[in-house]
């Protein structure tokens, strides 16, 4: 179980969330967010993970990107993963891997509004590494603390490995998991669960997480 903690503003503040465990930090790279940070400033923070806690990994969070943005997603800034959370199709993702090549891993997130949206996870099979899944919520593309019923996820089976994300916290997860257990995420992202604000994460929640998290990876035979 693997844990990813989004829409980090500050350097400092991002190697202090890698140093306590973390194994995945998102930077927001769409302008309408809250938590959004400029280009001019991803590379030092992803830096500064990568220099508090070898193999975190630095993922950018973007959102139906145009050609014209294409230079500045790939691995020269800074991040090994390229989430994309808009409307990218299976085909859209398949040229974008083909664009910025094979050392840049591609995660989709699916903003799931029903259960049948669940559907939609087998497309994506074969054209990325990964599958995020949140709770659609109109005019917002993530972030919202908002959760996808767990019921709906009891039988989800994707091709491919998938996280959790939406109001993750120290306190739900272990109940959403020992749900997930005949199939469960590789792992959970957190964002809004363990703020203060938007982009200014609370140390002390960030820790009871990576806490919880530990304790999953520990109740699971090896």
């Amino acid at each position: 179980m693997l844990l990813k903690v989004c829409g980090l503003r500050s350097a400092e503040q991002a190697a202090a969330v890698a140093a306590l465990g973390a194994d995945a930090i998102g930077v927001i790279g769409v302008s309408q967010s809250p938590r959004w940070l400029a280009q001019e400033h991803r590379r030092e923070l992803f830096e500064a993970v990568a220099a508090a806690r070898a193999g975190c990994l630095g993922v950018l969070v973007v959102a139906d990107p145009t050609p014209a943005e294409l230079p500045q997603l790939g691995p020269v800034a800074g991040h090994q993963v390229l989430q994309l959370h808009g409307a990218e199709t299976p085909e859209r993702c398949a040229e974008l891997r083909e664009q910025l090549g094979p050392e840049l891993l591609l995660w989709k997130a699916l903003r799931i509004h029903s259960q049948a949206d669940l559907e939609r996870a087998e497309a994506y099979a074969s054209v990325v590494d990964a599958l995020l899944l949140d709770a659609w919520v109109p005019d917002q593309l993530g972030g919202t603390g908002h959760r996808i019923p767990i019921e709906w996820l009891e039988s989800f089976r994707p091709a491919l490995p998938w996280w959790l994300a939406g109001g993750i916290t120290a306190e739900r997860l272990p109940g959403a998991l020992q749900a997930l257990q005949a199939s469960p995420p590789v792992g959970v992202d957190a964002s809004s669960g363990v703020e203060r604000a938007p982009g200014d994460k609370d140390l002390v929640q960030v820790a009871q997480l990576v806490a919880a998290v530990a304790a999953v990876r520990q109740d699971r035979p090896t």
